[in-house]
């Protein structure tokens, strides 16, 4: 299978190809093969005779480079060497990047855990310390070969591409053509109160999804979307509920954070236009994504007359809170 972003990238990555990629490998594998919960990319837990079961990650054709792919696997073990709980790919041969029949793909060791209670403040304050650890490690040096976080990227790309594809209702097509772009203004004018802030390499997608609890504390998963930005598009997505809330939540996560790192406070202004530019990304993501046939079937309400109109009032409530200002630490 050639490397591009075919329309139907794992038509041929059956069950047998997976097993038979493994023990390429030198694994004696034994038959159990349970796939886990991912689009992007597919991901399944195989399992070995006599030993703990390894998680196998068949990356998506044409996304990223191979030098990508191993920028984010040198992070991880970069984490890992420090003693931080995240979970980089098993080195096999010498080598942590693996093709078989023209799909790449990684092996990881498993790890169990559950979701982490996000509204335990010393739960977050746990996170945040550990998040703070990573940052360290992250502002050592920057990604050649991955992408940064950035207006154009995430925010006029997703637009532009939603809007030319045809992909929203003709009656909503211009109300959101509008609220996107008075949205995209507001997310500049958040960036320029911002001022310049530092980049480094960051997690990129830290939410509750990816954070397993044990009762050591959490393992970081799934580093799939690291890329260079700024440090606090690591630390919002931990956030739920009203601004009172939220400021308790970050004020608990910082409490942690800052017994390894100082944090810029400038970049509380950039922490609701980061949400608005992953709302824009989230939708062309999946309109990119559309030909995929798992997409139509995990995503059936997209594309839908209610799915664009809760777009429309969702940016709305994004510039009413970019308006408002940052939150405030408690």
């Amino acid at each position: 299978m050639s490397q591009d972003a075919s329309a139907t990238p794992y038509a041929d990555l059956s069950p047998d190809l997976i097993l038979d990629a493994i023990e390429a490998l030198g694994l004696p594998v034994d038959g159990r093969l349970l796939a886990l919960n991912s689009y992007e990319n597919r991901v399944y837990q195989v399992g070995l005779e006599d030993q703990p079961p390894v998680i196998a990650k068949f990356y998506r054709p044409g996304r990223w480079s191979n030098e990508a792919i191993l920028e984010e696997h040198g992070f991880t073990a970069e984490l890992a060497e420090r003693e931080i709980p995240a979970v980089p790919p098993l080195a096999i041969g010498g080598q942590t990047l693996h093709v078989h029949r023209g799909y790449r793909f990684s092996l990881t060791p498993r790890r169990g855990g559950r979701a982490p209670e996000l509204g335990d403040p010393r739960v977050l304050e746990s996170i945040g310390r550990f998040l703070g650890r990573i940052h360290l490690v992250g502002e050592v040096s920057a990604y050649r070969h991955r992408p940064t976080l950035d207006i154009a990227g995430f925010g006029e790309c997703s637009r532009t591409f939603l809007l030319d594809g045809g992909w929203l209702p003709p009656d909503l097509a211009e109300p959101y053509a509008g609220v996107s772009a008075h949205a995209l203004d507001g997310v500049r004018h958040c960036f320029e109160r911002a001022g310049e802030v530092a980049h480094l390499r960051l997690h990129g997608d830290c939410h509750a999804g990816n954070l397993l609890w044990t009762d050591d504390g959490p393992h970081f998963v799934d580093f799939d979307d690291t890329r260079m930005g700024p440090a606090v598009q690591d630390l919002w997505m931990l956030l739920s509920g009203d601004r009172h809330e939220m400021s308790a939540q970050l004020a608990a996560v910082l409490a942690g954070y800052e017994d390894f790192r100082d944090f810029d406070l400038r970049e509380l202004h950039l922490m609701e236009a980061l949400r608005t530019l992953r709302l824009l990304h989230y939708s062309a993501w999946i309109a990119r994504r559309w030909a995929d046939p798992a997409f139509p079937v995990a995503f059936s309400w997209f594309n839908t007359q209610r799915y664009w109109q809760d777009r429309v009032l969702e940016l709305r409530e994004q510039i009413a809170a970019m308006d408002e200002g940052p939150l405030w630490i408690t």
